[in-house]
């Protein structure tokens, strides 16, 4: 995978982290807060992962291209 999609990744695992801080710490009173931010965790991972299965079908289609190439005559 790419950084790009390691750090969405990572972005996504914050939100998911600030969202169950908000759902469970009874000190921070933002229970609408958990709503926004688990769906934000869960549009961030969900471009993580079609960014890395788009870079894994490049890079299978990339590969097969290449072997097509040394092929031919």
């Amino acid at each position: 995978m790419s950084t790009d999609a390691w750090l969405i990744g990572v972005v996504g695992a914050v939100w998911l982290a600030l969202a169950a801080l908000y759902a469970f710490v009874p000190a921070f009173h933002m229970p609408g807060s958990t709503l926004v931010w688990g769906a934000g965790a869960i549009g961030f991972i969900a471009l993580a992962a079609m960014i890395a299965s788009a870079e894994r079908r490049n890079s299978s289609t990339a590969s097969r291209h290449s072997t097509e190439r040394s092929r031919e005559p």
